[in-house]
C-alpha cells in the first residue's frame, strides 16, 4: 500500500514545481536580483529529483512488502527520511494550503512508518511464554 500511495506522489510533486517554474518563468518573478531562468530551472530540477526519491522509497517498501522482510540499512534511511520530509511538509502545508493537504501528508507519514515498524526485528511473530519448569 505504501509503495503504491508514493507511486501516485511522486508525477504529482513533479507537476506541482514543473507548474510553479512556468509562473517563475512567465512572469520574469526573481527573489532579491536572482536570476529568473536559474529559479525556474532549479525548481524543475528539485521537481524531478524529489519525484525520483518518492520512486525509490516506494520501490524499497514494494521490496519489503514482496519479499516479506524488513528493508536493508539503506532502505531504512531512505524511508525515515521520506517521513521525516512528509512530516515537515504536513506542518507547513497546514498553514498554506489547508487542512486536507495535511491530512493527505500525515496518512503517507502513516503508512511509511508503518512499514518500517511492521517489518522490523520480530515483527508478526507470536508472542510465546516459556513454560515454568517442572518443580
Amino acid at each position: 500500500m505504501t509503495g503504491a500511495v508514493l507511486l501516485l506522489e511522486a508525477p504529482g510533486i513533479v507537476a506541482v514545481n514543473t507548474v510553479m517554474a512556468r509562473f517563475v518563468e512567465a512572469q520574469s518573478m526573481s527573489l532579491d536580483g536572482m536570476d529568473p531562468d536559474g529559479m525556474a530551472t532549479g525548481t524543475r530540477v528539485l521537481g524531478y529529483v524529489s519525484g525520483a526519491a518518492l520512486v525509490l522509497c516506494a520501490l524499497v517498501a514494494l521490496l519489503a512488502g514482496l519479499r516479506d522482510r524488513h528493508p536493508g540499512r539503506l532502505g531504512r534511511g531512505l524511508l525515515i527520511g521520506c517521513a521525516v520530509v512528509h512530516g515537515v511538509l504536513g506542518a507547513v502545508a497546514v498553514g498554506l494550503l489547508g487542512w486536507e493537504a495535511f491530512a493527505f501528508l500525515m496518512v503517507v507519514l502513516g503508512l511509511v512508518v508503518l512499514t518500517l515498524v511492521a517489518y522490523g526485528k520480530g515483527a508478526g511473530r507470536p508472542v510465546t511464554e516459556e513454560a515454568p519448569a517442572p518443580a
